[in-house]
């Protein structure tokens, strides 16, 4: 996800972004055990802040 958003940055022109990932699965926990957010640097070197849901 990382390595996809950083080309549409790029792209843009931008020097940060967000990624927003949601579970899915059946089985996944309840919302309030698996929501988190994180601040990551893109393999090209973009702040990216991750949200997890």
């Amino acid at each position: 996800g990382l390595e996809q958003l950083d080309g549409y940055l790029a792209r843009l022109g931008q020097d940060e972004g967000w990624l927003v990932i949601f579970d899915r699965r059946e089985n996944a926990p309840e919302l309030e055990e698996r929501l988190k957010t994180e601040i990551q640097v893109s393999p090209m070197g973009r702040t990216v802040t991750v949200i997890r849901a």
